[in-house]
């Protein structure tokens, strides 16, 4: 069984150690055919995602080249298997991918599995959650995520990997873990400072912990930001915590309040604001 890494730099591996696709056409193919997360792929689209409108200048024979060299290196990765892992047919081609085989199909199943868990405990839902973002080893596809399929793929993981981390620092504060997750809390928000989820969170634990004034300046450097970015005002939901704080709202102390949306982002969205 081979597993395929995209969570960061290209890796297979296989039991006991990890294997490097060498040649960059070789990886850039490999990641091409991975986005498709086990589809099948006509060689003219395989090429327009890996080349886009550039596609016009390569030769088709060089696809050909690669595509029999990469075949040769899974088969030789895999001799017990008997049906090969890359096929080719007349439809194009297709990279056979089982249940386990690619970490960021597992990634994103994971985050389904919690949003779609309504039996989970707040703990239950941290472990898990801690268990996905372990999975990350850096920026999807590494720094080789430059075809325009891969590119799109990144952008869209990328958007589970911030879905999961508002997930978390929601369970988290519901199991009244405040001050534990504050520092974490607090510099996720600081490099997503358009995330309006990170800022009522981090106002949330600010508010537990006795801090109103940082609590207050959150929303205040959030709505600066908001202004001077976007030229919009915070959601009324933002605007509702602020009010709340203010006014020292009982129901800010209890764990989960207050509730996280249960709708997730798109994952194509720039900057995924729940409201």
């Amino acid at each position: 069984m081979l597993i395929f890494s995209v969570l960061g730099a290209l890796e297979i591996n296989v039991p006991g150690k990890k294997i490097e696709i060498s040649g960059e056409l070789q990886r850039t193919l490999l990641q091409t055919l991975l986005v498709g997360e086990g589809e099948s792929v006509s060689s003219e689209a395989l090429m327009r995602r890996m080349w886009g409108e550039s596609m016009w200048d390569v030769q088709p024979n060089t696809l050909y080249a690669h595509i029999s060299r990469l075949r040769r290196r899974l088969r030789a990765l895999e001799p017990e298997r008997t049906e090969p892992r890359l096929t080719v047919h007349p439809s194009g081609y297709r990279l056979a991918l089982g249940e386990g085989e690619l970490d960021a199909a597992e990634f994103v199943k994971k985050i389904h599995g919690v949003e779609a868990g309504e039996r989970n405990s707040p703990r239950d839902s941290v472990r898990l959650l801690r268990e996905a973002l372990a999975m990350w080893r850096g920026p999807a596809f590494g720094d080789a995520a430059k075809t325009p399929a891969c590119r799109r793929a990144a952008a869209r993981y990328e958007a589970y990997r911030l879905r999961a981390l508002e997930l978390l620092f929601a369970a988290e504060l519901e199991n009244g873990n405040h001050a534990m997750v504050l520092a974490e809390l607090h510099e996720t928000h600081l490099a997503h400072p358009l995330h309006e989820r990170y800022c009522e969170l981090l106002m949330i634990a600010f508010y537990r912990s006795g801090r109103q004034a940082d609590a207050l300046e959150t929303y205040r450097r959030m709505w600066r930001h908001l202004a001077d970015e976007l030229g919009v005002q915070p959601s009324p939901r933002l605007q509702r915590a602020e009010q709340a704080i203010l006014a020292h709202d009982p129901s800010l102390d209890r764990p989960g309040a207050p509730p996280a949306s249960s709708a997730p982002p798109a994952p194509w969205a720039r900057c995924p604001v729940l409201s």
